[in-house]
């Protein structure tokens, strides 16, 4: 039995085919038939139920499984374990960043911990701060940097990076421009353009008015700061962004604070588990890159 043969079992368990398994560790469907066979005829069972139109476990599949699980996070400590020892940190970390948002900070942080351990493969992924926040919690993703309302995720923890209110902002010319103050009944009498659902800015602004019972005309979403920005500039509809976002378009546009959506847009680090030496360095330049 080989670590190899566990490898393609546990990918066809979860994946219930074998040709997105194929795909998952990256060899032919036929070459996962075979170990699988191989696996198979070593401990004397069929582990998969190969009669449907999905593959599924069989009973002693099922058994199987936990235990496969348990021997590959074994052979995954043992390496990590040497790693420690040896200041040499290998393996491969999954960072998610909320859809529209492009922070310096922590490309430098990647880039540094790159340049420190060539050793540890980074995947970089976008996804809504929702989703990135479930894979964390699932394991599925090491560090995400995601948006929230108020308060970063329960359970996780966390590095809040920004803590800003939400504006308004308009072109010249446009009467929001001339108003000392701006609610959010002033503000939902025009169009309004804003980030998608799932993203920290938009759920301040979804619980504000749900909380007062108004229902605003989100006529335009746009993932990217500047495609919001461009769309109110040329008066498509009102912007709603984040201080420091707005600050970026002064030059064309008048941001004025939304008085009563008290509650900040964060944006924040968030992470679940530092076991790996890898994590742990990561976490460590992502600390010096926003801070320094």
């Amino acid at each position: 039995m080989e670590l190899r043969q566990l490898e393609y079992f546990v990918a066809v368990a979860e994946e219930r085919n074998f040709t997105r398994a194929a795909e998952r560790v990256h060899i032919s469907q036929s070459g996962v038939s075979a170990q699988i066979r191989q696996l198979e005829r070593e401990l004397g069972a069929e582990l998969f139920d190969r009669t449907g139109r999905t593959v599924t476990l069989t009973v002693a599949g099922k058994a199987a499984l936990a235990h496969a699980h348990a021997a590959l996070a074994a052979a995954g400590a043992v390496g990590q374990a040497v790693g420690e020892v040896t200041d040499l940190i290998r393996g491969h970390l999954t960072v998610g960043m909320v859809i529209g948002c492009t922070l310096a900070p922590l490309f430098d942080a990647l880039a540094a911990f790159h340049r420190a351990h060539p050793g540890v493969e980074i995947s970089l992924l976008e996804d809504s701060s929702d989703r990135l926040v479930d894979g964390v919690r699932t394991g599925t993703v090491d560090l995400a940097l995601v948006g929230a309302a108020a308060d970063t995720p329960d359970g996780l923890d966390a590095l809040t990076l920004i803590s800003e209110r939400l504006v308004a902002a308009v072109p010249a010319g446009h009467p929001l421009a001339t108003r000392r103050r701006v609610t959010l009944r002033d503000l939902i009498t025009y169009p309004i353009v804003c980030m998608p659902p799932g993203t920290g800015l938009r759920t301040v602004l979804d619980q504000a008015c749900a909380a007062r019972s108004l229902r605003p005309a989100i006529s335009l979403q746009a993932s990217a700061a500047d495609a919001i920005a461009g769309l109110a500039v040329r008066g498509l509809a009102v912007a709603v962004l984040t201080d420091s976002m707005a600050a970026q378009y002064s030059d064309r546009l008048t941001a004025r604070t939304i008085e009563d959506v008290e509650t900040p847009a964060l944006l924040a680090l968030v992470w679940k588990n530092t076991r790996s030496p890898g994590m742990r360095e990561l976490l460590a330049h992502c600390r010096r890159a926003f801070t320094s």
